[in-house]
């Protein structure tokens, strides 16, 4: 992958050096000055940015630009850093260039010499096309290492690149080259998920292309081996076409990036989410391929997005609903996705091409996926490993090995050494480096199955102990093993195609081959690996009636053997619940009844003004005895202003397992108007499914419902509407061998858009959910999901006034998590051994202050113990912005134009579901209910704002934060007054001080350590002297008053001298100097997390720290950045740390 990287930068390296430069969206860093010239002429007002070094937006009210001149001009009051990146949008060259009928040199002025000829004729030259000419590219390359006295070197690395254009004439190239060493994915709480994740370069023409990198491979073409796959390698394609026919062939290689599996689980009563998504194994951490999932509920696919449907944690593999997507126990969720599965580098191969004739279209493919054996990731696989899996053959349960392995002592390993016990050698957990240590892996095999049990939660890796057997009964719930995985195979060979022999009739068929082998490295149960499967499908246009009715038929057959195995999902995600099948084992196709053949007849008579009837008659049969008839029936017909909907089918199975009978039913009827649309939906089952055995209804699958809604709805439905409804539903379940009523629900909703304005937009979402179990003492089950969106500009945007608020009921994960050591700087925690007992505990990991102390990150580990919650969450926000009062003749309005002021407030509150009431008020939680809170208060005022002449801001801050752990609850509390001036003397001096009174506390039920209460008081003046608009220099101080209110009551005071210096020469070169003293005269005990917060990671006593901040622009295109910290404190050596980078621009 370095390889490929290289190529690809040097390629467009010299691409870039050929193209035009004079791109449309212009990115310039340049030196903050009172005058920047953009351009000789004007650019584009539609766009405009200014960025600070930090990467973010810089207020507009901070500087001034003139777009007929191109001019941007920094108020003196700005105190930011010394340069910033500029991004603007230039006019095109065709519309700033200079047009003449006439060269100028040519004009003979009226009252000069009229003895020069001349003559006009035009230029004769030939066009040519220059290689690279019409490509262009962005982006930047960054290499940088870090290296220290307390650290080991560290590279690191950043590559954006963006590459577009033609080659030439026919050849068009695009290229996204990005890696930032970001191992996480982009979350998934938007409906479009943009490409900015992918690394390809592409070439294309109109008759082939070429793209490697970052592929959506895909085949929609094929019946039974249709697939979509993102995965990194190499795809060519190459087209013909004449005036008889097209063709393409292409071809494929690459890595594959997921795997296919499909999660299915009945929704929870009144339960949004998280819904954790589980492997084919029912692993509980799966990585989802972002992007790659389907969600259905009740058979219909819902949409991604926080204003949509749902919304998904990749990472974490757990889906939330939505409070408009009410979720109820009669709901069937249903979800195909694509995992990250790294046990082994899985490759995958794809070839072939297609035909296409006016009649005729013939089509031929070949798929390879397969495990590379040799190539393991997660398992290093040893010798004895493999001869285990070589006798497996395909059953999963053989496959089990013994999981210590010979290791050397870390204290970042939890390890075991062996002893004898009773006659047994068993592991126990020993930190002791003159021990012959083991690593050992424990494997959950079930209560009283193993001989080992966990004795220690509070480690960052859980500590196993072993438990002797009683009277021969095991006591422990894990071993000292590992399941192993065996490396698989799945290859299918397709031959499909099309003949219409004319514009009535057409014949579609196709052929499909498969092997599937489990495990290749044994040959023990391959005789079930290959299969066939064919389908065709015959379509007839019958007749036509007065040029308004038609009718069609058509018929298909599919016939699959039973060791035939597809890629995805084939039939519809319900398609074994439409036919009473048991659960699927593979890909949504039943394997273990023999081989399929379905067949399907339909008739279609439609009018396209009035009506549409379709009739299907289906008929499933599995070899080893079984046989389904299914009818279908479909209608639509319109008439006037009424709309009546209907679908309905009888199934009749027979096997020897089961019989059945399943009859179900959906009817609508809508009054269609503009403003008022009126609507009933009746929808029914009845599933009776007979055990052969016991002669008995099946009390899994036999149910019964009936149900019906009524709505109104008022109003334009896509823009200001109101709709109303009501949903009855009774759900039937076996009894006594009879079906009878198991419950009862009733839903109450409101949908509506009640307001939608330029000033003003009302919306309000609610559905409130009754649910009633027949069993004796279950009271009533409520449940509300609202939402209520308001947003309001008063007296022309002089206050602008935003609430939502939305409740809604789901489960709250009693979250693991732990903590894995990375390179020095890459990580955000340090570990303390606090107890000196060498074992790593969850309470003894501090947030790094200094970068080369950042060696750990926090990891959340899967868990599947969730606390049913009723969820209230309010947001505020309120602007009073006076500033078009700046130049009213009113003395009042002119004064008040000098203020702003911004409050916010969003409170989160996560209570314990109670069945029978619901708490409405996001404020307040019943004693003892709260589960999780997060409340945060903002409020800012300003007196001009930005403008550093008795700039005055006061803000006020009041958060809280409670969460609920797997080892207890855990809370933070902050409240704080933040005073603020900053005042310009004579241009040259600014003054800034700074006063803070603060109140922190944190909270742990388990552990006391990290419980305290500190009072804070800070003063921090500040004096700037201005030399020019490139030099800067600062003096400041800062007196520190920390003290804990609580159990040893530790107490700080700490003074902080510092000066800084910043240089800048235009958009050359920049230089940042810093130099800090801290005097911490601190009382109490300095291993503890209580002292570690309150000196911020210093020592007591004298400590120092310095930095200093270089860059230089090279070239054009190059720079060169040099950042240095040091520290230094009484009780410990200095420590140093110096980063050097190189960025090229494309």
């Amino acid at each position: 992958m370095r390889l490929l990287y290289t190529s690809i930068i040097l390629f467009s390296f010299f691409c870039s050096r050929a193209q035009d430069r004079d791109a449309l969206i212009q990115n310039k860093k340049v030196a903050i000055s009172e005058n920047i010239i953009l351009e000789k002429v004007g650019i584009n007002p539609y766009f405009f940015q200014v960025i600070n070094s930090k990467n973010e937006l810089v207020q507009d009210s901070l500087y001034s630009i003139n777009y007929n001149k191109a001019t941007l001009s920094f108020k003196s009051n700005y105190n930011g850093l010394d340069s910033v990146t500029i991004k603007y949008l230039k006019y095109p060259d065709f519309i700033t260039r200079t047009y003449r009928k006439l060269d100028s040199s040519v004009i003979v002025k009226s009252n000069g010499s009229m003895q020069r000829l001349v003559k006009l004729s035009e230029q004769n030259f030939r066009s040519e096309s220059k290689p690279f000419d019409g490509l262009n590219s962005s982006g930047s390359l960054s290499r940088g290492v870090t290296v220290g006295n307390n650290q080991n070197s560290v590279l690191k690395s950043e590559l954006d690149l963006q590459i577009s254009g033609k080659i030439n004439d026919k050849v068009t190239l695009r290229a996204s080259i990005q890696d930032a060493n970001t191992p996480l994915q982009q979350s998934g709480y938007s409906q479009r998920l943009d490409e900015f994740d992918q690394i390809f370069i592409e070439a294309f023409s109109d008759q082939w292309s070429v793209r490697a990198g970052d592929i959506d491979l895909e085949n929609k073409n094929s019946y039974f081996a249709k697939f979509s796959k993102r995965v990194q390698g190499l795809l060519l394609i190459s087209k013909f076409k004449n005036s008889v026919y097209e063709a393409n062939a292409f071809v494929s290689g690459a890595l594959v990036r997921g795997q296919f599996v499909r999660s299915q689980f009945t929704a929870k009563e009144g339960n949004q989410g998280p819904y954790k998504l589980k492997g084919p194994n029912n692993e509980l951490f799966v990585l989802v391929v972002s992007g790659s999932e389907i969600v259905y509920v009740n058979g219909i696919a819902l949409e991604r997005g926080a204003t949509n449907d749902y919304v998904i944690d990749y990472n974490a593999g757990e889906i939330i609903f939505n409070p408009t997507f009410p979720i109820n126990s009669e709901m069937r969720i249903i979800v195909d996705y694509q995992y990250s599965e790294r046990n082994y580098t899985r490759f995958v191969g794809y070839a072939g091409g297609q035909y296409k004739s006016s009649k005729l279209k013939l089509g031929v493919s070949i798929y390879n996926e397969n495990d590379l054996k040799n190539q393991s990731l997660q398992q290093n696989l040893s010798n004895d490993q493999i001869s285990i899996l070589s006798q497996a053959g395909d059953d999963k349960s053989n496959m089990i090995s013994p999981s210590a392995t010979p290791q050397e002592f870390s204290e970042n390993r939890i390890l075991y050494k062996k002893e004898l016990l009773n006659g047994q050698e068993v592991f126990v957990f020993s930190n002791n480096p003159n021990d012959e240590l083991f690593q050992v892996n424990f494997l959950s095999v079930g209560d009283q199955q193993g001989d080992y049990i966990i004795s220690n939660l509070n480690s960052v890796t859980n500590i196993y102990e072993y438990v002797p057997p009683v009277m021969g009964q095991k006591q422990g719930n894990y071993s000292p093993i590992i399941q192993l995985v065996a490396p698989e195979k799945l290859q299918i060979a397709i031959i499909n195609g099309s003949y219409q022999p004319s514009d009535k009739t057409s014949l579609e068929f196709e052929l499909a081959a498969s092997r599937k082998d489990l495990n290749l490295f044994s040959n023990i149960s391959d005789s079930d690996n290959d299969g066939l499967a064919f389908r065709y499908k015959f379509n007839r246009a019958a007749f036509s009636l007065n040029d308004k009715w038609a009718l069609n038929m058509s018929s298909n057959v599919d016939y699959i053997q039973s060791d035939f195995r597809n890629i995805e999902r084939l039939y519809n995600p319900e398609f074994n619940r439409d036919w009473n099948l048991k659960l699927p084992a593979l890909n949504g196709m039943v394997t273990d009844m023999g081989n399929q053949l379905l067949t399907t007849n339909t008739l279609n008579l439609s009018n396209s003004d009035i009506a549409e009837f379709n009739y299907s008659f289906q008929h499933l049969n599995f070899s080893r005895n079984f046989n389904g008839n299914r009818h279908n029936l479909t209608a639509s017909v319109i008439k006037n202003k009424l709309e009546l909907l209907s679908k309905s089918s009888i199934l009749k199975t027979n096997g020897d397992q089961i019989k059945s009978e399943f009859f179900s039913s959906s009817s609508q009827i809508k009054f269609r108007s503009k403003i008022f649309w009126p609507g009933i939906k009746i929808n029914t089952e009845n599933n009776e499914v007979i055990s052969r055995s016991s002669n008995e209804l099946d009390s899994l699958l036999s149910q019964r419902f009936f149900s019906y809604e009524g709505y109104v709805g008022i109003g334009d439905s896509t823009n200001i509407f109101l709709k109303l409804g009501y949903v009855n539903r009774i759900n039937d379940s076996v009894q006594d061998n009879k079906l009878k009523r198991f419950n009862r629900s009733n839903n109450y909703y409101i949908s509506s858009k009640l307001i939608n304005s330029k000033q003003s937009d009302l919306s309000l979402f609610i559905n409130y959910r009754l649910f009633k179990s027949q069993r004796q003492n279950e009271s009533i089950q409520k449940s509300l999901n609202s939402r209520v969106f308001y947003s309001q500009r008063f007296a022309d945007n002089l206050i602008q006034w935003q609430t939502v608020y939305e409740t809604n009921s789901g489960q709250l994960p009693q979250q693991e998590f732990t903590y894995v050591q990375v390179e020095p700087g890459q990580g955000s925690y340090i570990w303390f051994d606090y107890n000196e007992n060498g074992i790593q505990e969850l309470e003894e990991f501090e947030i790094a202050q200094f970068q080369d102390q950042a060696t750990y990150i926090r990891v959340l580990l899967p868990n599947q113990v969730f606390i049913r919650t009723h969820q209230n969450r309010l947001s505020q926000s309120l602007i009073l912005d006076a500033i078009k009062w700046n130049n009213s003749l009113n003395n009042t309005k002119r004064f008040l134009s000098h203020f702003y002021n911004l409050s916010t407030y969003i409170i989160d509150r996560k209570d314990r579901n109670d069945i029978k009431k619901i708490n409405l008020n996001p404020f307040r939680s019943d004693e003892g209910q709260e589960l999780g809170l997060q409340s945060n208060f903002r409020n800012q005022l300003f007196f001009n704002r930005g403008k550093q002449h008795y700039t005055i801001s006061y803000s006020y801050s009041d958060t809280e934060l409670r969460n609920v752990l797997s080892f207890g609850s855990v809370g933070q509390k902050s409240r704080g007054h933040q005073f603020n001036l900053t005042h310009k003397i004579k241009n040259q001096w600014l003054l800034n001080m700074q006063t803070n009174f603060e109140k922190n506390s944190s909270t742990s039920d388990n552990f006391s350590s990290k419980n305290f209460v500190l009072d804070l008081f800070s003063v921090n003046p500040k004096l700037s002297y201005l030399l020019d608009d490139n030099k800067r220099f600062d003096l400041y101080y800062q007196y520190f008053d920390k003290e804990n209110l609580i159990q040893n009551f530790e107490s700080l005071e700490q003074h902080k001298w510092g000066i800084s210096a910043i240089f800048t020469q235009n958009q050359k070169a920049a230089f940042t100097f810093e130099a800090n003293y801290f005097s911490n005269n601190f009382n109490g005990n300095i291993n503890t997390p209580v002292a570690y917060q309150m000196m911020e990671g210093l020592q007591p006593g004298s400590n120092f720290t310095w930095s200093i901040v270089a860059q230089k622009r090279l070239t054009k295109y190059l720079d060169l950045n040099l950042n240095y910290f040091g520290r230094k404190s009484d009780l410990a050596r200095a420590v140093h740390t110096g980063t050097v980078q190189l960025k090229a621009y494309f």
